[in-house]
């Protein structure tokens, strides 16, 4: 994925072809109001960008209308759909911190037909100093995407690694979570902290947040470690671990660089194919109309 170096698995197209168990969605009569979905995980380079750009494109693909809000202040999902946020005057930053924020201004098209995007870059890294006596500094995320929410069918925020008031904020705006897992051991070893966070903001500020799903990527079923993370994924998550897999392949990266999303850059490939099928068990779930 687009930070992790990977070796590629498979490059034939459609490897991960439609299989009938989560089929392709009804079109919807009309849009909105949101879902609004967090993609966290605080360790790093797990595909968690890559999952929000291709989740976001697939969903797109099936009639749904998507916004992805970049909340890392690296900026990656921003320059993952050709948006240089380092060149604009205003981000998600400065919603952050505004008094009346208008976020219809900071949004803009991507490539991918029904995906927008909110993008952020370096300047979001002070949003935590300069939320930390706000009112209600949790609730600043939720109040800056409150009156665009009836626009788009999925909101998907892409989460900065880490479980800090970003992220706090994040999962406070939202209905569920979305937790992308390498399959190798350590990166078992902080989903019980992540979990637990998740639990206490649903205790505290957000009672409707819920775990959509835990997604195991950068999958090498050629290897015993991964097929032996994966049997304990299984054991750990039972129903919560989505079907879909995301495996190993260049084309993620090689989708980065051109600033597209894999639906569009290689639009047959098995990489493709795995995020429209994660876009429908989703659907197939309830976890997105």
């Amino acid at each position: 994925m687009n930070d992790s170096n990977q070796t590629d698995l498979n490059d034939d197209p459609v490897a991960d072809a439609e299989d009938g168990r989560f089929p392709v969605p009804a079109p919807l009569d009309s849009h909105g109001p949101a879902r609004v979905i967090s993609l966290c995980n605080q360790k790093g380079g797990v595909g968690k960008t890559t999952t929000t750009i291709n989740l976001g494109a697939a969903l797109a693909e099936y009639g749904r209308r998507v916004l992805i809000v970049d909340f890392d202040p690296q900026g990656a999902a921003s320059a993952g759909l050709g948006v240089n946020a380092n060149e604009l005057d205003t981000t998600v930053y400065d919603l952050l911190v505004a008094l009346h924020p208008d976020v219809r201004a900071v949004i803009h098209p991507t490539p991918a037909p029904g995906l927008d995007i909110v993008p952020a870059n370096i300047d979001l890294s002070a949003a935590e100093v300069q939320l930390v006596n706000e009112v209600a500094r949790e609730q600043a995320l939720t109040r800056v995407l409150r009156p665009i929410l009836d626009d788009y069918d999925v909101v998907l925020i892409d989460c900065q690694p880490s479980l800090g008031l970003l992220t706090i904020n994040a999962l406070t705006a939202s209905h569920g979570v979305i937790i992308p897992l390498e399959t190798e051991f350590f990166a078992l070893r902080g989903v019980a902290l992540l979990v637990e966070t998740v639990d206490r903001v649903r205790d505290r500020i957000n009672p409707r947040l819920q775990i959509d799903g835990i997604l195991a990527t950068m999958v090498d079923q050629r290897t015993l470690h991964s097929r032996e993370v994966l049997d304990r994924l299984e054991q750990a998550f039972g129903d919560q671990l989505f079907d879909t897999q995301i495996r190993r392949t260049i084309k993620f990266p090689d989708a980065s660089v051109a600033a597209e999303p894999i639906t569009l850059y290689a639009p047959r490939h098995s990489g493709a194919e795995a995020y429209r099928r994660l876009a429908r068990e989703l659907i197939a779930r309830g976890g997105v109309a």
